[in-house]
């Protein structure tokens, strides 16, 4: 065969700059989006922010960045530079010509800076120290470790014990337990100190004393042994919830209550009040402090009932309003092919297409909501007993878009409704069919057997079985292990573990 050159004609998807940039805002969350818009903001001179009564000659950029290029779909929704209210809070601020009559031009030498200017620490009430809490003061992200180590730089002791605590608070765990021995945390100090294995007990003493009550300790026994001791001594049943905590606790784990009350001598009711004397207490009290950084949502979409009708909005506040600069697109010349006039062009253009893609997105993410809305209507009236099933192919034929688009619309998108802000994901379930041939949704059935839990006899708590007949019962064809799935996804335990006097 020789070569040759053969014309074809064809069609093939195309990913220009404009759809990636618009796919890639898309499925960014707000805090995200935010953060990216920040971001053009500094490198893109032509795009500025739109601020309340800000007033300019020129068409409305908005409407530039609609005409320009292709639309994705139709613009009849709520613009990004819709007006919105902000909310004041310089109602209890002094004016600047207040400040500037108060403070003296001349300050005496041993003038103090709270006499004169207000901080945040003067204005603080004072604290009670019997009502002292740690958590209160414990800065955010700040590790179970650190917050020991800080502890242990106030409290007075040798320099030998102080490495003695040091080693032994590197080896507690995040739960707050010690996960060492003590023969290694002695092995581990230099010989030269000569330590003795007494020593080590007394340091480990001393930091079992640290806050959150039962930290350091080496089994949960000793863990709730060490809570309660830190209780005032006129606590109801404090000796008797010791005693049950150090003879009886492998007992009180098998739930053999009537083992419990024939061994301590107890009544039943006096055992309750023991046990919920035990329970009050936390198993893990190294979880108390927290070193990740808390995780803010901000919705995306607020949902409200107005007229006995359901408004779906754009939360305007989490979003800034864009516009292009009018001064630097006035200096943009069509017909000049400088070096600066066709950079001035580009970031004139990128400045359209950013607004243009911020515009599609909010399109995008309205369509998707009014339609979850308009099915899970009875969610929003009676709860989630009522959500209905659905799944990205329904919404997807509903709005004339691909599964993919709706899948990246509602991943960490965020709807506040009056019952709470949910991920736009939750509103989506699988179903199960029912006896009547119709569909429930599984966050239905989960809302059923949390229900039934909840209203259970607690000395004979309802068994997975149990709950499938109830459920079918009602009409719900449920397999027991069906329950049982649904059942560790809400965090239940077995029926087992869920017995009570």
């Amino acid at each position: 065969m020789k070569p040759s050159l053969v014309l074809k004609m064809g069609q093939q998807l195309t990913m220009t700059p404009q759809l990636q940039q618009a796919i890639r805002l898309l499925q960014l969350s707000t805090l995200d989006l935010q953060q990216e818009i920040q971001e053009a903001l500094d490198s893109n001179p032509m795009l500025e922010r739109e601020e309340d009564g800000d007033d300019y000659d020129g068409a409305d950029p908005m409407a530039e960045a609609s005409e320009a290029g292709s639309s994705t779909g139709d613009n009849d929704q709520p613009a990004l530079d819709s007006r919105y209210e902000e909310t004041s809070h310089s109602a209890e601020s002094l004016d600047d010509n207040e400040w500037s009559e108060r403070i003296p031009s001349e300050l005496p030498v041993d003038t103090a800076w709270e006499d004169i200017y207000q901080t945040s620490a003067s204005s603080l009430p004072a604290s009670d120290d019997d009502e002292w809490d740690f958590t209160t003061r414990t800065p955010t992200g700040l590790s179970l470790q650190a917050h020991l180590l800080w502890q242990l730089n106030l409290t007075p002791m040798s320099d030998t014990d102080r490495l003695i605590a040091t080693s032994i608070i590197d080896g507690i765990n995040d739960q707050g337990y010690l996960e060492e021995s003590l023969e290694d945390i002695l092995a581990s100090i230099d010989p030269e100190l000569d330590v003795e294995m007494d020593e080590i007990e007394v340091v480990l003493h001393r930091v079992q004393q640290f806050e959150p009550a039962g930290i350091g300790a080496r089994d949960l026994r000793e863990c709730l042994l060490l809570q309660l001791r830190q209780l005032p001594s006129n606590t109801a049943w404090l000796a008797e919830a010791q005693r049950l905590v150090s003879d009886y606790l492998d007992v009180l784990g098998n739930r053999d209550y009537s083992a419990l009350m024939r061994r301590m001598k107890l009544k039943e009711d006096e055992l309750r009040q023991v046990i919920e004397l035990v329970q009050s207490l936390n198993p893990r009290p190294g979880s108390q402090i927290e070193a990740s950084e808390p995780e803010y949502v901000v919705p995306d979409v607020i949902v409200r009932k107005h007229n006995g009708r359901w408004l779906v909005e754009l939360n305007q506040e989490a979003m800034p309003r864009l516009r292009v600069n009018p001064q630097y697109a006035g200096f943009v010349k069509r017909a000049d092919t400088s070096a600066d006039n066709t950079f001035m062009r580009n970031q004139l253009q990128e400045a359209r297409w950013f607004i243009k893609s911020l515009l599609s997105r909010n399109e995008t993410l309205m369509k998707v909501a009014t339609q979850i809305v308009e099915h899970q209507r009875g969610f929003l009236e009676h709860g989630e007993e009522a959500m209905k099933p659905l799944v990205l192919h329904d919404i997807a034929e509903a709005v004339g878009m691909h599964e993919s688009t709706i899948s990246r619309v509602t991943t960490q998108k965020y709807m506040h409704t009056p019952r709470g802000i949910y991920e736009l994901k939750y509103f989506f379930s699988s179903h199960v069919s029912t006896t009547e041939g119709g569909e429930c949704s599984s966050t239905a059935i989960r809302a059923i057997i949390k229900k039934l839990v909840a209203a259970e006899n607690p000395k004979k708590p309802l068994s997975d079985s149990k709950i499938a007949g109830l459920l079918e019962a009602q009409g719900i064809q449920v397999a027991r292990r069906t329950v049982a799935k649904y059942r560790e996804s809400l965090g239940i335990a077995p029926s087992s573990e869920r017995k009570r006097l």
